[in-house]
């Protein structure tokens, strides 16, 4: 008896074996999907409420049979072999049918987690809907979730995948929401532990905020405030930060000016600089990058996809996170320093406190020694106000200059026009009464503002305007008429369009009328309400106030002007290239400390004035 159960097995298997064989042989290519679309019909025939009420339903049974309507189909499906055969076909119709669900329920869905209700969902509904087509020998429930624990993961696997794909094409409209949408950002972490997509997340996230956030229509502000959100999700997603230097790194060129507008937040300048820090966050030094401390018993490796520029420092803070992007915090501490020395040249009532607080608070972050010379711009604004008052006490004059020192003060525009008339006196009778030999003053007549009363002979106009145009006025008390040219000829070199922008001042005032074309009159007596309408020119709008520091953009473009012969040189003989090879060749050139920012400036200063094409990062002369 043993030996005739022996032999049937492999008798059985060869049948078997045989009967498949020419059934497959003579099944058309249109079973396949006939087959597919039978198998997804019984998600909607199984009828069962909860995996675990299935598990001990199935297996109380000594029949092995079941109450559902798709159990004979099952088992004919196993006994023609088409479910070994057709395994992968089954596997992917599950995948296909949780993924039309997760897409159905998730998307645009922040404000919950998504992850445990999509695997509650498939705990009551998948899991026993698998236990036919990948458990059907089992002979207890922990058979079957042995049985299961393969497809069961790979299954898993392809929801947090589907999720991962979801989230990742919403990316910039999650950050836009946040802090609304932390679930989807959670749901989002927990994924991306399982899927490798974070590669795609960072091109994704880069994409997008070249389309919907660095376009020319942005302010920089805007800007600035989503990559405060940027930093802040990004850290919950990835606290090692990986993802968020790879994301905001490429950015960080695109706008010349997110450095001064960061500087800004900083000293609460601007009407969204506070947006920027949050009041309840502690400020905290400028972490800077150390070496790694292997002996601590918390220290991890960087992630694997972390690259070679990843910075090795963990800065928490938002402002520390957004200096930790650029190379150096030189740049930040140029900026503070020309932002500083702008505000306190605009301060008339000697009250510095709100400058003195802003500079200790920086203090903290950037380190005393980066601000000693904002100290000195500070004291030099105290001690200019004693030595006036000590003038002043001497000889009461009209005169009030501000006294800097120049070596540490960032450059001021520079201009050659001179005061006239009674201006000049005043200037020479105040140099007459320094009391520092020593020391040598160098007057800068374009900067500050003059307040004058201009005595006609039926009014009196009161007025603040630039040094400029009061020396235009002066002038007319000499002789009435006067043309543009002989106005400049008069004070020294100035821009023919700030002369226009300065006698139109006059004009619209109701002081001067323009006779001919350039050519200007004293308007001793007023002219007619109706025909002063009708001679009173606006004022330029295309002319800016000259300001009065040199902005770092222009400081570093000049200073780049001695390497110009290089990069012609480069481009000439090597046609287009990166920013990137064109920073490391111009590091053998003599001389050449600048980083990468400093060159992209000067090369956009350089595109402007149409020396060089840029297209798709690389960049070549306009010939």
């Amino acid at each position: 008896m043993r030996g005739a159960l022996y032999q049937r097995t492999p008798l059985m298997n060869a049948y078997n074996l045989a009967f498949q064989t020419h059934v497959y042989s003579v099944l058309p290519p249109s079973f396949t999907r006939g087959f597919k679309e039978l198998v997804t019909l019984t998600f909607s025939l199984s009828n069962v409420t909860a995996g675990s009420e299935w598990l001990l339903a199935i297996f109380n049974q000594t029949d092995r049979s079941s109450n559902r309507v798709d159990a004979a189909l099952w088992s004919a499906f196993q006994r023609l072999g088409l479910s070994e055969r057709y395994e992968s076909l089954i596997s992917s119709i599950c995948y296909e049918y949780v993924e039309k669900h997760i897409w159905k329920t998730c998307v645009g869905k922040w404000d919950e987690p998504m992850l445990n209700t999509i695997r509650d969902w498939m705990a009551n509904k998948i899991v026993p809907w698998m236990l036919m087509p990948f458990a059907r020998g089992a002979k207890n429930s922990d058979d079957a979730k042995s049985m299961l624990q393969g497809v069961g993961s790979r299954l898993d696997f392809h929801v947090c995948k589907t999720l991962a794909d979801i989230r990742t094409k919403e990316i910039f409209d999650i950050i836009v929401d946040y802090p609304d949408s932390m679930n989807a950002l959670k749901d989002l972490k927990e994924c991306l532990a399982r899927v490798d997509q974070r590669s795609q997340l960072v091109q994704i996230l880069r994409r997008a905020n070249k389309r919907r956030l660095l376009h020319p229509g942005a302010d920089t502000k805007d800007i600035l405030t989503q990559y405060v959100s940027i930093i802040r999700c990004l850290r919950m997603v990835d606290p090692p930060g990986v993802l968020l230097f790879k994301s905001l790194t490429e950015s960080r060129r695109s706008r010349p000016d997110t450095i001064r507008c960061i500087v800004a937040s900083l000293v609460g300048d601007g009407e969204s600089g506070d947006s920027l820090v949050d009041e309840n966050e502690p400020i905290q030094p400028l972490q800077q990058l150390q070496a790694e401390d292997y002996s601590d018993p918390n220290w991890e490796p960087e992630p694997i996809d972390a690259g070679p520029d990843f910075r090795t420092s963990k800065p928490s803070d938002v402002i520390s996170t957004l200096v930790s992007i650029y190379d150096s915090k030189e740049l930040f501490v140029k900026e503070l320093q020309v932002l500083l020395a702008q505000r306190l040249l605009t301060i008339t009532d000697g009250n510095y406190d709100r400058e003195r607080r802003n500079i200790e608070i920086l203090k903290i972050r950037f380190g005393e020694a980066a601000l000693q010379v904002c100290e000195v711009m500070l004291k030099d604004m105290t001690d200019s106000r004693r030595t006036d008052q000590h003038v002043q006490a001497q000889k009461t004059m009209v005169l009030h200059p501000t006294i800097i020192s120049k070596h540490f003060w960032p450059a001021l525009q520079s201009s050659t026009f001179t005061m006239p008339g009674q201006f000049k006196e005043y200037i020479r009778a105040y140099f007459a009464t320094a009391f520092k030999p020593d020391k040598k003053l160098a007057w800068l007549p374009h900067l500050g503002t003059v307040k004058l009363d201009v005595e006609l002979d039926d009014r009196t106009i009161s007025a603040d305007v630039m040094p400029l145009e009061a020396a235009f006025i002066e002038l007319f008390s000499s002789k009435e008429t006067w043309t543009v040219a002989e106005l400049i000829a008069e004070v020294g070199n100035v821009d023919r369009m700030m002369a226009l922008k300065a006698v139109s001042t006059w004009v619209n005032l109701g002081v001067l009328q323009e006779q001919e074309t350039d050519q200007y009159k004293l308007l001793n007596v007023a002219e007619p309400e109706d025909a002063l309408a009708r001679i009173r020119a606006p004022a330029p709008t295309h002319v800016e106030d000259m300001p009065p520091i040199t902005s770092v953009q222009q400081q570093q473009a000049e200073q780049m002007q001695v390497f110009w012969k290089y990069i012609e040189g480069m481009l000439t003989n090597l046609g287009q290239l990166s920013l990137d090879r064109i920073h490391g060749m111009l590091k053998f050139a003599p001389g050449y400390d600048r980083n990468i920012e400093q060159l992209a400036v000067f090369m956009e200063a350089a595109r402007r004035e149409e020396l060089v094409i840029a297209k798709d990062g690389m960049w070549k002369l306009n010939k």
